[in-house]
Order: structure tokens, then sequence, then C-alpha cells
């Protein structure tokens, strides 16, 4: 401990702005890029750390610590280099369909970004490899700095732009530097930080994240007289707000209705979908709602209670007023949205957020209530996921969720959603599938009596009425359609006639699909035989927005025209993100048997000691990402959620390291069992636990959150000092070979864990976690016998 004690303030801080600088790339890729292209900083970070063991265990004499201030020097250069470089890199996946250089630059954002980490590696590495003795204090560091850095991050995306944090992630090792070292690492540190407070306070236009120029707000400011007015930042979300003519938002509107719309300011989310904030000063020109395709469930009925879920820029909350609606609920499951919103309404607008208003995710509000209502608005019009690790996860649009949506309709009572149609059809037939399941499961036997659908030139309706649809009800929307020229997709006893006669499309085959999929007799044979997964999303397999069966990709890529940037734009990275990381992590792994070939012996017990510690790296990353995963739903935002299961999870695992190098308890193979005794008892009781605490107040969920997974966590910091202690006794020379090793199957587990909860949900993703540590109990026992 002695030796290592300078050093751990140095570790803690390197280790803190590491984690915080990966979580702050996942928002600029969402902003930058497309949101599921955040999901490759992960495999970024893990594959730069990786390379470091590798690199020390062909080339030894780098672990020498006496490096450390070097390294940790190229890590605060490299942090707000690599951002620069990669600011400037042409990469845009909008053009991956004609240009072929797009792959070149897709490579060198893996090797611009992944240096930062690399330099954190030898950081780390280096340490680890040469003072195997103090490994849990080293690696207790390591962790707990991580843990606070994720708490950081959220503070700093909090107070301004991610591109802000990234230059204060850059200092802070560097004041460290400067506190501890002398003559030149001391200037050079100084420097450094000099540069980046300049940075922070001029704030060239160069330093600003570069959005692609296919995005939405791009190409909506490049219209003649549009302007940027003001952008906003929270953790999870940034808010643009913008004039420009392609601020038209009417979803849907009928062909028939010839007259102007109101003026409309726009704000968009992430650089993404922009929606429309009126102004409803004229209350004549709003008569436009009338003629929506959204407007069909005011035209059958009254309605006295009223929620809105998701109104965004609350086009949906002046319709429901345009119809006079008794009473008004929204929820948003974006605070910042209502904040801005309720900001830019002031003068020109009514301040729609002002009653009756809630942030969070609308099922979670329900859930909280007893309230009724005759009827609950769902737009998925532009709905982005929130997944927290930038995939397509979201708990609004599973059966669960629609129980919820049900049990809170009155006896007649109506749910709405609407939708774009996006050929070809998935969301509008998994939506169905998604509604049908959740009815049955409240005693709704045959939904096919319940629902309705209508379709613009754009845009969907669908309607489920908690009672049969009554003769006057289709009636009703029979008339609505006719009137304004909406074709009529699925009502209680439509004829094909009836369909796809005054929007044309090349075939009726939304009519056939409704059909057979409210048939609960033809149901599981069309989803089944369907060219895409359309089945029912739950909260074990969240995942509403992706499509994909991997047995159908040649077909499904000859069905959108041999474009493979298809497969970009829906998010379905998984598989190529996977077949690179492999690859790389394959090649790390292997380079380290160029040396020992030569100077020592390969035999099944080197390759039983690494990979020990590739179950440690693919046990860890499996709860980790489970956990985060459970706590979405009492936390209400994905960002929450990682936030405090990173803290608790790495802190508490920080402080299992330590307690490994005093407790005799901790220094016996037995604690991964006990471990896996204790992530089963998480995996039975969690969801109960979790429905039990999200009536509380957020800052209480956050600190239950944080305490109830510390006991885990501790267990989980053990195993990997614990490992490298017994290793160093028998073979010290394969330390760094055992770092690479664990790093490069922490880059794999992210990706298989995803891959296996699209399968098989994220139960399944914790229960495979406990088998890891439990097969590393055996592994682990077998090298203590050979270390004594």
């Amino acid at each position: 401990m002695d030796t290592a004690r300078p050093i751990l303030p140095q570790i803690f801080v390197v280790s803190l702005s590491s984690l915080a600088y990966e979580l702050t790339l996942t928002r600029i890729f969402s902003i930058s890029l497309w949101y599921h292209f955040a999901f490759m900083v992960i495999s970024i970070a893990m594959l730069g750390i990786a390379a470091s063991g590798t690199l020390l265990s062909v080339y030894p004499k780098l672990k020498d610590t006496g490096y450390m201030q070097s390294y940790i020097l190229l890590f605060c250069i490299s942090v707000p280099s690599s951002y620069l470089i990669m600011n400037i890199t042409p990469f845009d996946p909008g053009k991956l369909s004609w240009d072929r250089l797009q792959i070149l630059y897709l490579g060198l954002y893996y090797i611009i970004l992944s240096l930062p980490f690399f330099s954190f590696g030898m950081v780390i590495s280096s340490a680890l490899s040469s003072m195997t003795g103090s490994a849990g204090h080293i690696y207790g560091a390591d962790l707990t700095g991580a843990g606070t850095g994720s708490l950081l991050t959220l503070w700093l995306l909090s107070s301004g732009g991610p591109e802000q944090a990234v230059f204060i992630m850059s200092a802070l090792p560097a004041l460290v530097l400067f506190i501890c070292s002398r003559n030149k690492t001391r200037l050079a540190s100084c420097l450094l930080i000099i540069v980046n407070l300049l940075l922070l306070y001029i704030h060239p236009q160069f330093i600003d994240p570069r959005i692609s120029p296919y995005k939405p707000l791009e190409a909506a400011l490049r219209f003649p007289g549009a302007e940027l007015l003001r952008t906003y930042y929270s953790p999870f979300a940034r808010v643009d707000v913008l004039n420009s003519p392609v601020v038209r938002s009417a979803p849907g509107l009928s062909l028939r209705y010839l007259r102007e719309l109101p003026a409309q300011t726009g704000i968009s989310i992430d650089a993404g979908d922009i929606y429309a904030i009126t102004d409803d000063r004229d209350k004549e020109a709003l008569d436009f709602f009338g003629h929506l395709p959204s407007s069909l469930p005011y035209e059958l009925s009254e309605k006295k209670e009223v929620l809105i879920l998701e109104p965004k820029g609350g086009l949906s909350v002046l319709q429901a007023e345009y119809y006079r609606a008794g009473n008004i609920s929204k929820v948003d499951s974006d605070p910042l949205v209502i904040k801005t919103v309720s900001k830019l309404q002031k003068g020109f607008a009514s301040d729609i957020y002002k009653n009756n208003t809630w942030t969070g995710l609308g099922r979670s509000h329900l859930a909280s209530t007893a309230q009724k209502f005759d009827l609950i608005d769902l737009s998925l019009m532009g709905s982005m996921p929130g997944g927290s690790f930038g995939f397509s996860e979201d708990y609004r649009y599973t059966v669960e969720a629609f129980e919820e949506y049900l049990e809170h309709l009155t006896q007649e009572g109506m749910l709405s959603a609407s939708l774009f149609i996006i050929p070809p059809p998935r969301t509008e037939l998994r939506l169905l599938n998604t509604i049908a399941q959740a009815s049955e499961k409240l005693g709704i036997r045959d939904c096919r009596r319940h629902m309705a659908a209508i379709r613009s030139w754009g845009t969907l309706t669908l309607i489920f009425k908690r009672t049969p649809l009554t003769k006057q009800d289709i009636d009703g929307i029979r008339a609505f359609s006719l009137d304004r020229r909406f074709d009529t997709v699925y009502y209680p006893g439509i004829s094909e006639e009836e369909t796809n006669r005054f929007i044309k499309m090349p075939s009726d085959e939304l009519f056939y699909a409704f059909t057979k999929l409210t048939s609960p007799e033809t149901r599981e044979r069309f989803i089944n035989a369907y060219l895409f997964d359309i089945s029912p999303a739950h909260d074990e397999t969240p995942f509403f927005h992706y499509y994909l069966k991997l047995e159908n990709l040649r077909d499904i890529y000859r069905l959108i025209g041999g474009k493979w940037q298809y497969f970009m734009e829906e998010g379905y990275l998984l598989p190529v993100i996977f077949i690179q990381v492999l690859f790389l992590g394959v090649l790390l792994v292997l380079l380290p048997l160029i040396p020992f070939r030569i100077k020592d012996r390969l035999d099944i017990n080197l390759f039983t000691q690494l990979a020990y510690f590739a179950l440690l790296g693919t046990g860890f990353m499996f709860i980790e990402i489970s956990f985060i995963q459970k706590m979405i739903l009492p936390l209400e935002n994905p960002s929450y959620a990682a936030a405090a299961v990173l803290s608790s999870v790495l802190v508490s695992s920080g402080i299992g390291s330590l307690l490994s190098q005093h407790l005799k308890l901790f220094q016996k193979p037995v604690v991964l069992l006990l471990l896996a005794i204790l992530v089963l008892t998480y995996s039975l009781f969690l969801p109960v636990v979790m429905a039990g605490i999200s009536s509380y107040s957020l800052t209480i969920k956050l600190l239950l959150v944080f305490f109830m997974l510390m006991p885990t966590g501790v267990f989980m910091g053990v195993p990997f000092p614990l490992g490298l202690s017994f290793l160093s006794k028998t073979r010290p020379k394969l330390v760094p070979w055992a770092l690479a090793t664990n790093g490069c199957f922490s880059v794999l587990a992210p990706i298989l864990a995803l891959m296996l909860a699209i399968s098989s949900g994220f139960k399944t993703v914790l229960l495979a976690g406990m088998t890891a540590y439990i097969l590393a109990f055996f592994l682990l026992s077998w090298m203590k016998q050979k270390a004594v």
C-alpha cells in the first residue's frame, strides 16, 4: 500500500475523467449523428483500454510506474484533441449508400476516439502490472473514481453543452498533475489547463458539435429565412428553438383543407425531430384541427377527462382545447421540453403546461393515480427510444405499459395512438399486436370489436375503446373519414371495398395485416410469417423499435432496394459492431502470444487463467447493464438510471476492492458464490421492490437505488484484484495479458447482453452474469491451489 499511495489520487481523477468523457461522447453522438451510434462509444472505450494491456504484454518495459505521469499527460492531451479531430472528420452515415470513404472515416472514428481510453488504460494497466500487491487499492481508486465521474457528468451536462464537459474533463487530471509533479510535467499540465480554460471562455464555433446535414435541425436551418433562436441543455437532451419555413406541423392534414396554418415556432430534440409550438391567438385559424386524423376520437363523443402523453410542442393539447375537452392532463418524459415550451409560449400562445402537468413516463404517472380518463392520447410521431446505451429500449410502448393505459380508461373511454406511416409497415403492426395482447390480459377476448384505424397521406390513427364500438361509433368513423377523404383501414365489419379509396397505395397490405392481426385465430401465424419482427414488446424485451429478423436479412435487403444504409438508419448496428469488435478483440488477445512463444510455456493452465478474467469482464457488464435497464422504469429516465446504477455499482465495487486487501473473507474464492446467490436474489425480488418505490419522489428513489445495489457492487469489486493476487504469485508476466483479456470481453459483453436481451429478456442477461461468476469461482479455486 505504501508504494501505491502516492498514485491513488491520480488514478482516481483520471478514472473519473475517463468515464465522464465516455458518457459525454454518447451525448455528442446522439446530437451530431443519431442516437443509435452512441452505442459505439462503449466499444471504442473498452477497446482502447484492452489495447493498453496488449501493449504491455508485448513490451513489458512500458509498465514502469515512472511513465505514469506521462500516460496521464497523454490522456489530458488526447481528450480534447480526439474530440476536435473527430469534429472535423467528415463521417456522415447519411452518405454511406454512395460514398465508400465513409467506411474509412468510421474506422478513423474508432482510432481517434480510442486514444484517450488507451492512455487511461496505460495508467491503470501499468499500475496493476507493476504493483500487484496493492491491486485492491489501485482497482478501488479506479472504480470509485469512475463512479464519481458518472455523477459529475450529470451536473456538467446540466450546466452547459457536452463540448464544455470535454474540456473540463481534460483539465481535471492536468490539475492533479500540476499539484503532484515537477519541472517539465508541471509546465505542460499548466499549459493544458490554460488552453482548456481559454477554449471554454472564448468558446469558438469550431468546438461546437458538428451536426450531420441530414439531421432535421440542420436541414430546417438551410431554408431561406431560417434562424436558430436558442439552445437549452439537460443531462439527457439538447433542445433547439428555431424559426424556419419547414416548421409546418399538421400531421396527416386532410387534402381538402386549403387555408393557411397559424404561425408556428419549432423545437428540435437532439437536432432530430422537430415539433411545433402553435400561435393560438387567432382562434378561427385553429379550425385545421378538425381536419387531422387524430381528431377522430373527439368527433365520436364528448371528452370530459383527457390525458395527453408526450405532447412535446403542445399540438395535441391545443387539439383537445379546440374540441372543448373538460379537464386536460399532460405528461411528458422530457422536463427540458416542458421548460422550453413554457418559456417560448409567453406572448404568442397559451401556456399549455401551466396546470395538470407532470414529467416522467406516462405509465408511471398512471400507476400512482386512480383517476380514469375518457381519452388517453398517445403520439408515436417522432418518438425516439430512450435507451441508456443509445439503442432502442423503450418502456412507453410495452404490453405492460398499454395494460396501464387501458386500465385507466372509463367504461366508454378510448385510447388513441397516432404515428407516421413509414413503409414497409412495421411500427403500426407492432403497436396493434401490443395493444391486442394488453387488452387480452385485461379480459377482452376479442379485440376485433374494440378497434378502428384510419390513415391519411402520411399518418395513421388507431383507436381502441374499452367497450365494443357501437353502430353509432362505426357510422361516425365512416362519416368522418369520407368527409375529410381519409382512408379507413379497419373497423368491425369493414369490407375490402371500403379501404384504399382516396389516397391509393400500390397494395392494400394494411387492411390485410389488420384483418389477420385482430383475429386471435390468425394473429400468431401472421406474426411468424411476416418479414419483420412485429411481435408485442414487453418490459423484459422493451425493444419496440427493433424489427429485424436476422433470418430474413437477405429478403429485407431486396425489399428496400439493395440499400444497406437502411440498416444503419434503423439502428441495426448490433451485428456490424459485433463483427468489428470480435475481430479487434481476438487480435488484441492473440498479439501477446508472440513474446510468449519465446519466453514462456503455452499450456492449458495459461488459457484457464485468462478465461477467469474473461468471465469477470462478461459477468460484470451483464449485471451492470441489467441493473440499469431494471431501474429505468422506477426512475423514469435512462440517464438517471445509468447515473444511479453506475455510481452505486462502481463506488461500492471500489469499496469491495479495498476490503479485499484487508478482510480475510474477501480473500477467498467463496466470495464469488456469495455474489452469485446475491444476484439470483435480486433477479427474483427486484421487480417487486421497484414497483414499491415508484411512488416516491425522484430524490428518494435515487438514494434508494444507490444504497439498494451497493451490496452487490461490494462483492463485484472483489474477484478482479483477488485473481490478480493469485496470478502474480505464479505467473506475474501474465498480468498485462489478463488485463487485455478482461478488457476485450468487457467490450463484447454489452453487445452480447443486448443480443441476448432482444431474444430472451434482461432477466436472462442477469442470470447469465450470475453463471459467469459461478464458473469463475471454480477457476479461481484452481488458481488459488496453484498459488499455494
